[in-house]
């Protein structure tokens, strides 16, 4: 079971190219990360959701079993630099962290992304087995078949120890589409595939809560202990 850490910060300063930097580094040398995707913000037209400025910085760090992730997020755990005095902007940050466990499914012609849609679904459902039936065999499949689609997860909760001081999260579901870059994303949401998303998106079974869609760049970081 892959399981993937998403570290989302908001507000404060704009974060420099050096921290970014330092922040990789420290990535690079986690124990037992498997991959790291540093999303910063940026831009893509949907023509049927416009939910305001992105995060300026996620993190997704995916591991392969939970207890590697959770002794990253231990009190003396790898990723506790990142509260550091070394990186006053994401100090400044509204930071929020949810562990959820990782569904991939393949595309036509998979690649290192350039640019991802970042979805969440923050609420609940009714009925979340009827929910995640839904999406998984209906949504995804048309997903799939974005034109340029270079990766396509969807994850879902779990529960996970964390000594880090940031709010915790627990977002029903989040989902992701990634591309060469914002124009590629930007041609794709203007895709009849789009189109047949939002007539699936009508049928879901009932849910409650906000849904946000974030265009973000994209950088992968492979670690040492995964290379």
């Amino acid at each position: 079971m892959t399981v993937c850490l998403f570290l989302s910060f908001r507000a404060g300063a704009a974060i420099e190219a050096a921290e970014i930097w330092k922040l990789e580094k420290v990535l690079a040398a986690t124990p037992r990360l498997r991959k790291a995707l540093v999303h910063t913000s940026s831009d893509a037209d949907d023509p049927y959701v416009k939910d305001g400025a992105p995060p300026r910085l996620v993190l997704q760090l995916y591991f392969s079993e939970l207890p590697d992730l959770e002794a990253a997020l231990a009190r003396f755990g790898a990723l506790g630099d990142l509260t550091s005095h070394e990186f006053p902007s994401l100090a400044q940050a509204e930071i929020t962290q949810q562990a959820m466990t990782v569904r991939s499914f393949a595309v036509p012609e998979p690649k290192a992304p350039g640019c991802t849609y970042l979805v969440a679904y923050q609420g609940e459902a009714e009925d979340l087995n009827a929910w995640l039936g839904h999406y998984l065999d209906s949504h995804i499949p048309t997903m799939a078949r974005f034109p340029g689609l270079r990766e396509l997860e969807v994850y879902t909760r779990l529960d996970w120890v964390s000594a880090l001081p940031w709010r915790r999260v627990n977002f029903m579901q989040r989902n992701k589409v990634a591309f060469d870059s914002a124009e590629a994303l930007t041609a794709a949401l203007h895709s009849p595939v789009r189109h047949e998303m939002r007539a699936d998106f009508k049928a879901f079974p009932p849910f409650s809560g906000p849904v946000t869609h974030f265009a973000m760049t994209t950088r992968v970081v492979h670690p040492a202990s995964a290379r």
